[in-house]
């Protein structure tokens, strides 16, 4: 479960993480719900999904990985005064078992659909922060060109 972004993580292209970051956090899996992962754990595994390398991960799961993506409907283009639409989608096995689409109204910064698992949600706040960030990243940087 992401807790906090971790800035100082060494992925060579964090953006391409399925949160859009790193995330520092707590494990979910049963028996060690609210243990702190390492740093190589969350490296490795944690932030990558498909974590068939650690040594938490149940056998029996209904997904291995959550994939995102968003894009922003009626507002000026960077989600302000208007609706951001998060598609996710669940896979086992490289495949998908579950996709959906969840949505945010940024003018009242509030949930309009939410998902009905507290994990997937969270993992949603998330990427859907990294996702309004790296929005306003590139409209500092065309400015300052």
């Amino acid at each position: 479960m992401p807790v906090e972004r971790l800035e100082n993580g060494s992925w060579l292209h964090a953006g391409r993480l399925p949160l859009g970051g790193g995330w520092s956090g707590l494990c979910t899996a049963p028996g060690h719900q609210g243990e702190s992962p390492s740093h190589e754990e969350l490296r490795e595994f944690c932030n990558l999904g498909y974590a068939e390398g650690c040594g938490r991960l149940p056998r029996e799961r209904v997904w291995d990985s959550v994939r995102f993506a968003a894009r922003v409907v009626g507002s000026d283009g960077n989600g302000a005064g208007g609706r951001i639409q998060v598609r996710y989608v669940c896979e086992r096995g490289h495949r998908p078992v579950e996709h959906g689409m969840l949505e945010f109204d940024a003018a009242d910064a509030r949930w309009e659909q939410r998902h009905r698992d507290s994990r997937v949600q969270r993992m949603a706040e998330c990427f859907l922060e990294s996702y309004v960030a790296k929005g306003k990243r590139q409209e500092v940087t065309p400015a300052a060109g």
